[in-house]
């Protein structure tokens, strides 16, 4: 298990050792212990932890509540209710900060430690997806840029757009021809060279072929080599150039 940095927030002397000393004979990391919400904020400011034990009722009051708020406002990291409060009331403000686990007083230690593992996974699975949706935004930008650089070359309304000598393409029906007939090429094999076309002059990236022609993410430099050989193959002349190591591009007219 990968070393988990954790901050308790405990304002009960005795209940802050004990889940320390608890925590710390499964291997978890205690790098501060604080008793208001004031020093919270300044040591998870410092500290960065992977994850923070917050008791709800701190100093006699819900400060663990308004502090569960600011981490979720600030920052990205998971964190944990610990309370003796059962009311249903402060459990429902307590839910509305979105917490990763909540434990109720007297902890036992196999169950807190469980917990903390849920949460740690939850909270990697949440990131996970936020990741992965961010990178699909960004592929999206891209093709949409692409597209429109693609466009911009047209010569006149018509949606053609010629290179390399005697070769066109349909924009619109995503086609390729040489001297008027059309080449009988894959659909990756079309939008590769429609990526080249876009860039004509330019060099295709490894990395903006992959995300440009497969749909999902999981190709490689060698699934876009594969996909230059036979596009090569298939062409009636040399017109797709190596950068070496970087990518491919066709050269301006």
């Amino acid at each position: 298990m990968n070393t988990i940095d954790i901050v308790i927030v405990e304002d009960d002397e005795i209940t802050a050792l004990n889940l320390s000393m608890s925590l710390q004979k499964y291997g978890y990391n205690i790098v501060e212990t604080c008793d208001n919400i004031k020093d919270a904020k300044n040591k998870i400011n410092t500290l960065s932890p992977n994850l923070i034990i917050i008791d709800i009722s701190l100093q006699d009051t819900y400060d663990g509540i308004l502090l569960a708020q600011y981490i979720r406002q600030k920052y990205k990291i998971p964190f944990i209710f610990l309370t003796s409060h059962s009311d249903d009331g402060v459990i429902a403000q307590a839910k509305e900060t979105e917490p990763y686990g909540y434990i109720v007083k007297p902890f036992d230690p196999s169950s807190l430690h469980a917990t903390i593992q849920m949460a740690i996974f939850k909270y990697n699975i949440e990131n996970n997806k936020k990741n992965n949706m961010n990178r699909l935004r960004e592929d999206h930008s891209n093709v949409e840029k692409f597209e429109k650089l693609l466009y911009s070359r047209r010569s006149t309304d018509e949606p053609v757009v010629t290179f390399g000598e005697d070769y066109h393409l349909n924009v619109s029906a995503c086609e390729t021809f040489y001297k008027n007939k059309k080449l009988k090429l894959t659909k990756k094999e079309n939008a590769f060279l429609r990526l080249l076309v876009a860039k004509v002059g330019q060099v295709v990236s490894f990395e903006q072929a992959t995300n440009y022609v497969w749909d999902k993410h999981g190709a490689t430099e060698n699934s876009v080599r594969t996909l230059v050989w036979r596009l090569r193959n298939k062409l009636e002349t040399d017109i797709i150039k190596n950068a070496s190591g970087i990518g491919y591009f066709i050269e301006k007219s």
